[in-house]
């Protein structure tokens, strides 16, 4: 058994990216975070996430804003906090696999900007699709945190996450992050987790879960306990549901004790005020439903994240097969075993639902195969913990041979050809990468930022003292 030394427990702060995201889709404005990042700065959070994961898409997207140009302000106004965003590996913020130079080059703009923490994960936990991101990192002197994606199964011991955790820190990451986006790690689980973690490795352990299934605030506190040394927290009024457990909450549970954080309850208590009726406003314009600020005990019951619950009553709506729920439910794990016992997060999450949809629809296993799952069963996304069935992978590719190399070794140089595609748009380095990732939204983003600067130019001496969208 490792020593455990008790020591003040960290936070990292999550209401500028994943609690918006997580309720709200992610359509805080960069108009809305600005006046409170002065008095966030003061707090002394381990970091502030901020940016990556789904932010760039909406920014993009929904709100016609640079989601390069919002990380610059959230620098600027940041002195004395980390600065973290989540990074999908090979698919960086996209949902693709890009090559090497797309990836290098986009770490590298992304620390230049600001970023001071990249938390970098896999949805296969296939370690193969990070090290370019973790290399990168590393040369750019950005902090690389190597997030595991936790998942049950037969597969999933101890052992794994044990010997899993010792690779990471071969790798050269500076820190380890469990990311239990399923709301599926139980506090006692918990605890023999983060004392199998510590037995392999010394790096600093990043609990992150969501409140979905009602255990995530327990979950921390026999995490800390048993060694970890940083939690994910939101400020109150975007915290629960499917969001993280509230920041205030934590901080005064901890106080007073040798874990105590030493964070302020009064700043972090106007901080909410100020959030308040950021959550009202999207309340009452029905953007924050109700539905995903409680506890959802189906997440524990079925072991499936709830916005894959969510996902499969739309689609069984649309298809007038409401009547078939349970009989998916019972079809999820067995597709899952089938493609290899992949973690179910973002895009497995959403190929193993849709492939169970489609079995139970079809009245008959495999019939018709969605393109995802064949590129599952070529070995695209990269390598499961188990094996694919071998009789449905033989379905899917017929005579074709699987790839077992890594995915992004057989893609060559993509940056010369994004750079040409965008030459009589591009205004700063980092719109190739917007539209590396995002080709269609992007360019309708460029062609709207040319728009309103034209409007800006027509009459400079009237709007010199107006702000307009960039």
């Amino acid at each position: 058994m490792v020593e455990i030394a008790k020591k003040p427990v960290k936070i990292t702060e999550t209401v500028l990216r994943d609690a918006h995201q997580s309720l709200i889709a992610t359509r805080m404005t960069t108009e809305e975070m600005l006046p409170i990042i002065e008095k966030m700065d003061k707090v002394g959070y381990h970091s502030v996430e901020c940016w990556g994961g789904a932010t760039f898409d909406s920014c993009l997207r929904f709100l016609k804003e640079d989601p390069w140009d919002r990380l610059r302000k959230l620098r600027d106004g940041f002195k004395n906090t980390k600065l973290q965003m989540l990074f999908r590996g090979q698919n960086i913020l996209g949902y693709n696999h890009y090559a090497d130079d797309v990836v290098e080059y986009f770490v590298q703009k992304s620390v230049a900007n600001g970023i001071d923490i990249i938390r970098i994960f896999d949805c296969f936990n296939d370690l193969r699709n990070l090290e370019t991101a973790v290399n990168a990192a590393k040369k750019e002197k950005g902090s690389a945190q190597i997030a595991l994606a936790y998942t049950l199964g037969d597969a999933y011991t101890l052992d794994y996450w044990k010997d899993t955790a010792k690779r990471i820190e071969d790798m050269g990451a500076d820190s380890l992050c469990i990311k239990d986006m399923a709301g599926l790690l139980i506090p006692y689980e918990a605890t023999r987790l983060v004392e199998a973690l510590r037995e392999g490795t010394n790096l600093p352990i990043d609990i992150h879960t969501h409140y979905t299934s009602g255990c995530a605030s327990m979950t921390y506190m026999k995490a800390i306990e048993a060694g970890a040394d940083i939690i994910d927290t939101a400020m109150s009024p975007l915290a629960m549901g499917t969001s993280q457990p509230a920041t205030e909450v934590m901080v005064k549970t901890f106080e007073g004790t040798p874990y105590d954080t030493g964070l302020d309850l009064n700043l972090l208590a106007e901080i909410a005020d100020y959030f308040r009726p950021i959550q009202e406003k999207y309340l009452e314009n029905g953007r924050l439903s109700p539905k995903v600020m409680g506890v959802n005990i189906k997440t524990l019951l079925y072991q499936v994240p709830g916005g894959m619950l969510s996902n499969l009553v739309s689609q069984l709506k649309e298809a007038n097969a409401e009547d078939k729920y349970y009989d998916v439910l019972e079809e999820i794990p067995r597709v899952r075993q089938d493609l290899g016992e992949p973690p179910l997060v973002t895009p497995s999450s959403q190929i193993v639902g849709t492939q169970a949809v489609l079995n139970v629809l079809m009245g008959e296993r495999y019939k018709m195969m969605s393109n995802e799952t064949k590129k599952i069963l070529h070995g695209e996304f990269g390598q499961t913990i188990k094996p694919f069935n071998p009789e449905v992978q033989k379905k899917a590719l017929g005579d074709e041979e699987p790839i077992t190399c890594r995915p992004a070794d057989l893609i060559a140089p993509q940056l010369p050809a994004y750079e040409e595609a965008i030459k009589d748009y591009k205004q700063q380095d980092e719109d190739v990468l917007s539209y590396a990732l995002f080709p269609q939204v992007a360019m309708d983003f460029f062609k709207y930022r040319d728009a309103q600067q034209n409007k800006v130019d027509v009459s400079e001496a009237d709007t010199a003292n107006k702000s307009y969208p960039v």
